[in-house]
């Protein structure tokens, strides 16, 4: 097969083929397993501060008491028990807060059940606000009926 026949792909190919064909292929290299390094102690949690490292106690090896021993040794430090400003959350809301008497006679829902009717004659705006409940409690106080088509008394 010449050369001038073949095609650029058939011709990569095949000086691709000849160059995996030549190379020798190297030993697989495994690295030796390093040498078992005798395991520093971890340091007692009651011992650690806030300056201390904590990283030997996040490894999967340590057992889950130690681990949350230490960890609450470092969140009980001064440095994570500060307030900040941006707890606006923190007000004891069960703790009544009684609305003074000032503003609780002004409160229109509250005037009847607190103060009685002696208010509410008092008051000319709620006198003037409803005439026509005025009127119909006069038309009945006279004895006049109410309406037209109410039945009268033992009827039905």
């Amino acid at each position: 097969m010449s050369t001038e026949d073949e095609g650029f792909l058939k011709r990569w190919s095949r000086l691709k083929g000849e160059s995996r064909r030549e190379a020798p292929v190297p030993a697989p290299v495994t690295p030796a397993p390093p040498a078992a390094a005798p395991e520093a102690p971890l340091p007692s949690p009651e011992t650690l501060d806030f300056s201390s490292d904590f990283s030997p106690f996040l490894a999967a090896r340590v057992e889950e008491s130690v681990k949350r021993a230490a960890l609450g040794k470092l969140f009980h430090s001064a440095h994570f028990n500060v307030m900040d400003g941006l707890d606006v959350y923190i007000d004891d809301y069960g703790r009544p807060d009684p609305i003074p008497p000032e503003m609780l006679a002004r409160l229109n829902q509250a005037r009847d059940l607190l103060f009685g009717d002696r208010d509410a004659v008092d008051d000319p705006a709620q006198t003037n606000a409803a005439p026509g409940l005025q009127d119909a409690a006069a038309e009945e106080q006279a004895g006049a009926p109410a309406s037209v088509d109410a039945p009268e008394h033992g009827g039905v």
